[in-house]
């Protein structure tokens, strides 16, 4: 495995991604939606000030939970598939260059692109709270940056290892619209049926929460803002009781299993697939 393939195509699926379509077209709302929602945000209460840097993260919160998810999961699913459906990973594959370094390569391509347009959005969203006076805690904003991009990484990862499994864009695009679905749905309304029918305790419903994803990102960025988890109801309470302090911890081994087991099965099947 060399590391000049690995830039090299890395490069290749960076610009790529500026290209396509969905891609900007995710990045331009991400970006105008967050300018929106913390220019608004702050707008507050009139002639007596602004609603305040708390207001404005919330707002940012459930904007990423929404669309950040998405965008990675879409763009990781037509990375392989696509390039298999138009029979130009066949093509790649001739060259001299080995499964390996062309998974890496075209993930941490997408990882990059992903980063740029974070950054893009909490850039133009950090500049208009600093010029509407929000007060911003540069710490707190920075988490929330952070785990932002932590969830991406998640997403995208499950985005890689369904692309892995399908030979078509649809199928893979479709696939990965369902499982964003699945994931928005078990959420918070979703928990709550869940242990409305189910009868379950406290404990087990926070370890329903740390099964997906987007729960674990809401939590950690919650308490990343200085705000009580009792927002998250009797499990919020819960788990700042029985962790306290090491729950961070916690919720960043989460994300991280969640980045490494999926980017492991689509190694462990992209290398060991037979047919191109």
């Amino acid at each position: 495995m060399e590391l000049r393939v690995i830039t090299t195509l890395l490069q290749k699926e960076f610009r790529d991604s500026l290209r396509n379509r969905w891609f900007l077209l995710y990045t331009i709302a991400f970006g105008a939606l967050s300018l929106g929602l913390s220019y608004f945000s702050l707008s507050g209460v009139g002639l007596y000030g602004f609603a305040g840097f708390g207001k404005t993260a919330a707002s940012l919160i459930n904007l990423v939970l929404l669309i950040v998810p998405l965008m990675a999961l879409t763009i990781g699913a037509g990375s392989l598939a696509g390039e298999r459906e138009h029979s130009t990973l066949s093509y790649l594959l001739a060259q001299p260059v080995n499964r390996t370094e062309v998974l890496l390569g075209k993930y941490l391509g997408l990882a990059l692109a992903l980063l740029a347009s974070l950054g893009l959005g909490f850039g133009v969203s950090g500049i208009a709270i600093a010029l509407r006076g929000g007060g911003t805690d540069a710490g707190s904003y920075v988490q929330i940056i952070s785990l932002a991009y932590l969830l991406a990484l998640t997403m995208l990862s499950l985005g890689f290892l369904i692309s892995t499994l399908t030979s078509r864009t649809s199928v893979a695009a479709g696939i990965a619209l369902f499982v964003w679905l699945g994931l928005v749905f078990f959420g918070d309304l979703g928990l709550m049926g869940t242990a409305l029918v189910m009868k379950l305790e406290i404990g087990k419903l926070f370890t329903l929460a740390l099964i997906n994803p987007l729960q674990v990102f809401k939590m950690a960025a919650i308490s990343g803002i200085h705000a009580t988890l009792d927002v998250l109801g009797p499990a919020g309470v819960y788990a700042v009781r029985t962790y306290g302090d090491t729950l961070i911890v916690i919720f960043l081994a989460m994300m991280t299993i969640w980045i490494v087991l999926p980017l492991l099965a689509s190694y462990a099947i992209f290398t060991t697939r037979t047919e191109v």
